[in-house]
């Protein structure tokens, strides 16, 4: 595992032997990792060093969203994997509304849990070496693939890194309906377990976000999602 020695996770749990297992397990995969049992811990404990939070929904005192919710309102990008009992619709809505990177309802597997970082920083490390210089205008709409910011009037979205690259999927290629197969091989890559229900809750996500220019984004029955020109 050449980039695992390098990688440092959070694990984020009040079931303290979780923490142990997944501990153990992550350790022996190569990672460096830090447990703590609650929100709180987690925000102190922290650092720029970190690159992903294995974070559990039901904690007691702060629970795994609103610490979620927190570090995005406060412009922090890190990858976070849910763990939670909880996976209905709604949950997962929830998880990935608050800026999720993926969601793994317990009970799980440790080959799951392993599978699924590696996808998440396989992910990461592509995304960056994807150096893209361009500005794409669409009337008071702009995504800007360098920066990976999209602004309406210029305001930034507050987009998820997974809603951007859906949004700048779609834009780039205006001539062409995706099918959420499409979608899942080109946004999450290799990460396994994405649903087409996923991509639907993503583009849901986007389009309220993207408010009136939310209908640049159209689905064909049958087919998939295509991006509108003007």
């Amino acid at each position: 595992m050449e980039h695992a020695q390098k990688k440092k996770i959070l694990v984020v749990d009040d079931d303290r032997d979780i923490c142990e297992i997944l501990s153990f397990n992550l350790k022996h995969e190569g990672y460096e990792v830090d447990a703590v049992h609650s929100a709180e811990e987690a925000l102190k404990k922290l650092s720029p060093e970190h690159c992903l939070i294995l974070l559990d929904v039901m904690m007691g005192g702060m629970s795994g969203y609103q610490m979620a919710e927190k570090l995005r309102k406060d412009g922090n990008n890190i990858n976070i994997i849910f763990l939670t009992a909880k996976d209905t619709e709604n949950d997962m809505l929830t998880g990935f509304s608050v800026g999720a990177d993926d969601y793994i309802s317990k009970p799980f597997s440790l080959k799951e849990v392993s599978a699924r970082v590696k996808a998440v920083l396989k992910r990461q490390i592509e995304n960056a070496k994807e150096a893209e210089i361009a500005l794409l205008t669409i009337d008071d709409l702009q995504i800007n693939f360098q920066s990976k910011e999209a602004k309406i009037k210029n305001e930034v979205i507050p987009l998820t890194k997974t809603e951007f690259e859906i949004l700048a999927l779609l834009a780039q290629n205006p001539t062409r309906v995706y099918s959420r197969q499409n979608i899942i091989s080109q946004v999450w890559k290799d990460t396994i377990y994405i649903t087409e229900r996923t991509v639907d809750v993503h583009i849901t996500r986007l389009r309220k976000k993207l408010g009136a220019k939310g209908s640049l984004i159209s689905s064909r029955a049958g087919f998939g999602y295509k991006f509108n020109e003007l």
